[in-house]
């Protein structure tokens, strides 16, 4: 049983900014509008409160000013701060994923992954979207998601940006380019672009607290944010931006059955004592983490044709996941209750963007700007100890320092554009450009205690053949050319050719078109490529992850150590991605969008399965020697041993379609309401196996579960209908998200028979409503998920095995691939001061 005590619903009305001009939807009613008298930063949308779809965009395009998101050629959205701001938890991932079908967070995460969420988006890694800071590049973040299933599923590889370390009270906006656009922004924005515009305003801001938990307990979370703009001089700006928020632990683990095992009661006769029994392991659930955040926007007009600007985030957080439970009999002398470990994190993330553009001539346009960006992660282990040091020397820490990850990205790019009259319907655009970027990715090795023998329980420190510092740069040089050849007829033409240090040269292309029939309907269409060089934490990630009955490698690819296995290190992807789609303005104030898509992808990077070294029904000596000429030291104690390593394993195919609709009507004094549907179907197929080193035989590369991540791990489609309704004060938003269903296999402990757990179509509501006290100051309340869904439970069959074996993994019978979370509803209020 779930240990979920019954509370009262909140109970605390705390922060949060509501705009009272919202939109529940996938795209935004309202947009707020820039004050600042400087035009340095990207532009603002204009307000679109008649048809949201007449947002002003930026992304997709090269200087072809006044674009509006309903007239693109490519599919975007777009999302306005009020909807951001609106989020139960204040959290720019959970912002997406509740507002945009096709973008899939992370419910939870197996070791360090559960202390940074990913998200995709199109159901592919989150390595294929390419995410940016007012059209500049971000950097990623340091840690690696790598235990397998049935820990990080679809999301096994992760190393993209932590968007989670962007205040949501410093954005303007974000468009979201939901195609392939390597050719534009970069070779590996195969799934999409994900494009945030920091507000530039120049006066005013606000002040917004919010609070809330699960209604079944835990994750009490309490956030603060202020927002400010500052004008210096007439012609510049400067806006800030500081939050602060704490999260705190849930627990959804159900009764670990080494707990309750008659042997081990009769062996630890105070077993059932303890207090707290049985629920003694509390792995399951969030971890509890503490986050500042600050960022800055500012630009100034040195002239009329030429600007300086700026901008920067800085981020702190320290976040603490709890591990599984170890017995009374570990270590008696120091735990005599047993102990659960917690892996820890202080991260630092910070980065800086400076540039200078103007007009040259009063015809080129020009941007030169470089930007650098870190993230460095100090790791750590408490409540726990190294048994062997202990029984070696008769002391152990409990607390390690188990290592560090460190990434860096420095990126400068100059951007050209101008507009040629050729005598076509419209000027022709042509802009061009090239970037130089340099990356870095570094692990630290843990101190000495941590890594002696086995190392510390839960989190052996990483070892001496695991450290290491890696680089690579790659330059590239792209073309982009925009045109009308006729009146109704949009054609965009892009090329790029990039260089990388490590991986030789590439050329990758789109072909973008749109034709408008008739100003109320218009067909659109793309083709594009793409080339995703591996990250460097893909090629050299190495580490020991231990249970308390088995441990498992994770072998780095370029290792000498993985030739052993058959693998030889890793090679790029390459993609292909074709759309089509239309746009339909059926009457006035309503605009439907749908497009389709397929997305091919070859000798895509995935984590292998388990390969089984010893302990399991079928092992491979290939393995144990890999683990022993890698410079691995086991646990003693446990009983089974494997490997997992990256590997371009298998071509995949993605279909998908994406419909967007909306509707303004107004019943007078009534008030009026923004009516919204958003949907996304996906599948994802493996069309070829590309690797079965006969090394591993007569194991797979792949097994069923890793299959499973890549297919059906991810819900097959997604609909949201959203319903804003305004009338005075009064605000309220009401969304209903149906997911459809998801299902993951995962293997028996004997590692050879997979069980299919299958998560069924689930209705989640989302309800908000907002009351405008003062002109400066409003109330809400909400919830997320508020009729309290939660995910269907592991295969039945699979649990009563493990609970039988004695297994760890019974007490996880929520299934961590689950797109709605495992915690249950989400309850909160909010308070915002506008000034």
């Amino acid at each position: 049983m779930h240990t979920r005590p019954a509370i009262p619903l909140p109970l605390s009305i705390s922060v949060g900014t509501i705009i009272l001009a919202l939109q529940s939807g996938v795209v935004y009613a309202e947009t707020q509008s820039s004050t600042a008298a400087t035009s340095t930063t990207t532009a603002a949308p204009s307000d679109s409160r008649e048809n949201p779809v007449e947002a002003v965009v930026v992304t997709g395009v090269r200087r072809v000013s006044g674009l509006k998101a309903v007239d693109s050629a490519s599919p975007i959205t777009v999302l306005d701060a009020a909807t951001l701001k609106r989020t139960g938890q204040p959290d720019l991932v959970q912002a997406l994923a509740q507002n945009v079908p096709s973008f899939t967070a992370q419910a939870a995460g197996g070791d360090t992954a559960s202390l940074t969420l990913a998200a995709q988006l199109r159901g592919l890694n989150p390595n294929d979207t390419l995410v940016l800071i007012n059209g500049k590049r971000r950097h990623t973040n340091a840690n690696l998601a790598v235990d397998g299933n049935p820990f990080n599923g679809p999301f096994n590889g992760a190393a993209a940006t932590d968007l989670s370390l962007i205040p949501i009270a410093s954005i303007d906006h974000i468009e979201i380019l939901q195609d392939g656009a390597a050719a534009q922004y970069g070779t590996d924005a195969i799934a999409g672009v994900v494009n945030i515009i920091l507000k530039k305003d120049a006066s005013g801001g606000s002040v917004s607290t919010t609070g809330g938990q699960y209604i079944d307990g835990g994750g009490k979370t309490a956030d603060a944010s202020v927002n400010a703009g500052f004008a210096p001089t007439d012609s510049s700006f400067i806006n800030v931006t500081a939050e602060t928020k704490f999260h705190g632990h849930s627990v959804r683990s159900s009764i670990d059955p080494r707990i309750t095992s008659p042997a081990n009661i009769a062996a630890i006769p105070h077993l059932t004592s303890i207090p707290g029994y049985p629920n003694l392991s509390p792995v399951v659930g969030d971890a509890a983490y503490h986050l500042n955040l600050f960022s800055v926007n500012a630009g100034i007009d040195l002239n009329e044709d030429l600007q300086l600007y700026g901008f920067g985030t800085y981020g702190e957080k320290t976040s603490n996941a709890y591990e599984i439970y170890r017995l009374p009999n570990a270590l008696p002398a120091l735990y005599p209750n047993g102990f659960v470990p917690s892996e820890t994190i202080d991260e630092k993330d910070f980065a800086l963007t400076t540039g200078i553009k103007g007009l040259l001539w009063n015809k080129w346009h020009w941007d030169l700007s470089t930007t650098y960006g870190s993230d460095s992660d100090e790791l750590g282990n408490i409540n726990t100890a190294n048994i062997s040091l202990y029984q070696d020397t008769g002391t152990t820490p409990t607390e390690f320092h188990v290592g560090k990850f460190k990434t860096t990205q420095w990126t400068t790019n100059l951007d050209v554009s101008r507009e040629f009259d050729i005598g076509l319907a419209k000027p022709i655009n042509l802009a061009f450009g090239t970037e130089y970027r340099k990356d870095t990715y570094a692990i630290g090795q843990g101190d000495p205690a941590s890594t002696y023998k086995e190392g510390s329980q839960a989190f052996p420190g990483f070892l001496a053949t695991d450290a290491g510092n890696h680089s690579r740069n790659n330059t590239s040089l792209y073309v982009d050319l925009a045109a009308n050849p006729l009146e109704k007829l949009k054609v965009d033409l892009a090329g790029r050719y990039e260089k990388y240090s490590d991986f030789g040269s590439t050329r990758v292309g789109k072909l973008t078109a749109r034709y408008d029939f008739v100003p109320e309907f218009a067909i659109r269409g793309t083709v594009s490529n793409g080339f995703r060089a591996p990250t460097l934490a893909e090629e050299y990630y190495s580490a020991t992850n231990v249970r308390p009955d088995s441990a498992t490698v994770q072998l780095p690819p370029n290792a000498p150590a993985a030739s052993l296995i058959g693998i030889n290190g890793l090679k790029p992807e390459k993609s292909q991605n074709y759309s089509v789609g239309f746009v339909f303005k059926p009457i006035p104030k309503a605009t439907i969008t749908l497009d389709a898509y397929q997305i091919d992808i070859r000798d895509r990077i995935v984590n292998s399965g388990t390969l089984n070294g010893s302990g399991y029904a079928i092992n491979s000596p290939a393995v144990r020697s890999a683990i022993i000429a890698n410079g691995n030291i086991l646990d003693p104690s446990v009983t089974k041993t494997g490997i997992s390593i990256f590997s371009n394993a298998v071509d995949t195919r993605t279909k998908g379609a994406e419909l967007v609709f909306n509707y303004a009507s107004d019943y007078q004094d009534y008030g009026r309401v923004d009516w919204s549907v958003a949907a996304s179907y996906n599948t994802t197929d493996v069309v070829k196996i590309n690797q079965i080193p006969s090394q591993l035989a007569p194991q797979r590369l792949l097994d069923q579960a890793a299959i499973s991540d890549l297919e059906t791990a991810t819900p097959k489609y997604r609909v949201n209908l959203g319903a804003l309704y305004r009338n005075g004060p009064w605000t309220v938003s009401l969304r209903e998200s149906i997911y459809g269903p998801s299902s993951e296999y995962s293997a028996a402990p004997d590692g050879q028979t997979f069980y299919k757990s299958t998560i069924s179509t689930k209705f989640i509501t989302d309800l908000e409503v907002a009351n405008r006290l003062t002109p400066s100051v409003t109330v809400a309340i909400g919830a997320n998920n508020l009729f309290n869904q939660y995910p269907n439970k592991v295969n039945g069959e699979l649990l009563a095995i493990e609970q039988a074996q004695g297994s760890f993994l019974a007490g996880r019978d929520l299934p961590s691939f689950s797109p709605i979370g495992i915690n249950g509803g989400y309850y909160y209020g909010k308070l915002t001061y506008t000034f």
